[in-house]
C-alpha cells in the first residue's frame, strides 16, 4: 500500500487525515500552508440576499464582523463549510457537494451574494448571480516544511496553490515515484509534470478526493 500525503492546512488536514485512516489508509499530514485572518471592511448587509461560503475558513477567520451577517441565508460549498456556518449561528439555505459552480447553477439567478473568501481564490465560472467577493483570510506558506520519505506515495492536492507548492518542494528524482490525486483539473495542472501519474477526483470534494486516493493507494503497485 502506498502512503497518502495530506497537504492541506489545519484544521482541514487533521479532518482529512482522520477520514483517510477510517478508510484504512496509511496516511500522514504535512500541511504546506497556515491560515491567517485578513482585515476586511463589512459591506452593508442589506445589500445582499445571502452569504456564499466556499470554505469553512471564512467562518473561522472573519472575526466579530461575522455577527452582523447572521440575518442572511448561507449558501455553502461542502458539508464541513455548512456545519461551520451553523455553528456560527447561520441558517444554511443550500449546501453543494460538487463545487461552487454547480451550487450556483442550482440557485436563483436574481440572488445578490456576499462571498467571504480567501485571498487566493477562483472566480466562479458563468455565475448568474451578482457576487461580491471580500477577502477575509489568506493561506501563508509554512517555512521549514520537511518532506521526507515521499517515495511511492499518493499526494492529495486540495488546491492549485498546493499543487504548485508541492511541486516546488519535491525533488525531480522523487517525483517519478509519486502519484498526484488532485481535487480538480486546475489543481492537477498547477502540480505540473514529472510525476508517476496524475489523476483527478470525479467531483471537487474531499469525499471524492479520498475515494480516489484510496483506489490509488490500494490498487497501484509501488515502483
Amino acid at each position: 500500500m502506498r502512503r497518502a500525503l495530506v497537504l492541506r492546512p489545519e484544521p482541514g488536514a487533521s479532518a482529512t487525515l482522520r477520514r483517510a485512516k477510517e478508510r484504512g489508509l496509511d496516511a500522514v499530514a504535512i500541511p504546506l500552508f497556515e491560515i491567517e485572518p485578513v482585515e476586511w471592511d463589512l459591506p452593508a448587509a442589506g445589500s445582499f440576499d445571502g452569504v456564499l461560503l466556499t470554505s469553512a475558513n471564512a467562518i473561522r477567520h472573519s472575526g466579530e464582523q461575522l455577527k452582523d451577517l447572521r440575518g442572511l441565508k448561507v449558501y455553502a460549498v461542502g458539508s464541513a463549510t455548512a456545519e461551520a456556518a451553523r455553528d456560527g449561528g447561520f441558517d444554511v439555505a443550500s449546501t453543494g457537494e460538487a463545487g461552487v459552480d454547480r451550487l450556483l447553477a442550482s440557485l436563483e439567478s436574481a440572488l445578490k451574494l456576499l462571498h467571504l473568501a480567501g485571498e487566493d481564490r477562483r472566480t466562479p465560472e458563468d455565475a448568474r448571480q451578482e457576487i461580491r467577493s471580500v477577502t477575509v483570510y489568506r493561506a501563508r506558506a509554512k517555512e521549514g516544511v520537511r518532506l521526507d520519505d515521499l517515495n511511492d506515495s499518493v499526494a492529495l492536492i486540495h488546491s492549485p496553490r498546493a499543487g504548485k507548492r508541492f511541486a516546488e518542494l519535491t525533488a525531480p528524482a522523487v517525483k517519478r515515484s509519486i502519484i498526484i490525486a488532485a481535487i480538480s483539473d486546475q489543481a492537477a495542472q498547477a502540480a505540473g509534470e514529472g510525476w508517476g501519474a496524475v489523476e483527478v477526483a470525479d467531483v471537487p470534494s474531499d469525499d471524492a478526493l479520498l475515494a480516489l486516493a484510496e483506489r490509488l493507494c490500494n490498487n497501484t503497485p509501488a515502483k
